[in-house]
């Protein structure tokens, strides 16, 4: 089975009568519970990207909460799977600032935890490419915007070489 091109399934969706295209939606969430997320984010929360972006990092905090600290291979484990969440969430929203403030959030939360975390070289790549990824993205805003984010990651880079 081929993939219709995006153009085409466009032209296809314009022709549709309003019952047939609630059909095929209805068809898509209870396919997949990642497309029944994108639509709840479309439908309820794309209005306020603030609100979106602060029950994101009240989610990540709690889950930081839960990061079982007794080794750091339980820890890398359970810091991974929020990043997997993260990068799954900031996909459904275009606003980079809202995938920055995430890293950013998670970023802190790391530096929170009471593990000793940057003796693991792989912990430690992982934050630095989270805090690389949040630079990259920066660098697209505007001036304004990039001075707030940019001091936010100075400091997150200090406390790290103070910690090394």
């Amino acid at each position: 089975m081929q993939a219709s091109s995006i153009a085409h399934l466009k032209k296809e969706i314009h022709t549709m009568p309003h019952t047939a295209l609630m059909d095929v939606c209805l068809k898509l969430i209870k396919y997949k519970k990642e497309n029944k997320e994108l639509l709840h984010y479309l439908l309820f929360e794309s209005t306020d990207e603030q609100a979106y972006a602060q029950s994101l990092k009240n989610e990540v905090s709690i889950l930081f909460e839960e990061v079982n600290t007794q080794t750091i291979y339980f820890a890398k484990k359970t810091i991974r799977r929020i990043l997997r969440l993260i990068n799954k969430y900031c996909r459904f929203s275009d606003d980079p600032r809202t995938y920055i403030s995430l890293l950013i959030h998670f970023c802190r939360q790391m530096n929170a935890l009471p593990i000793d975390w940057h003796s693991s070289k792989v912990m430690l790549n992982l934050y630095q490419s989270q805090l690389k990824k949040a630079e990259k993205l920066i660098s697209t805003l505007h001036e304004d915007l990039q001075y707030d984010y940019q001091e936010s990651i100075l400091l997150l880079k200090e406390y790290q070489n103070d910690l090394q």
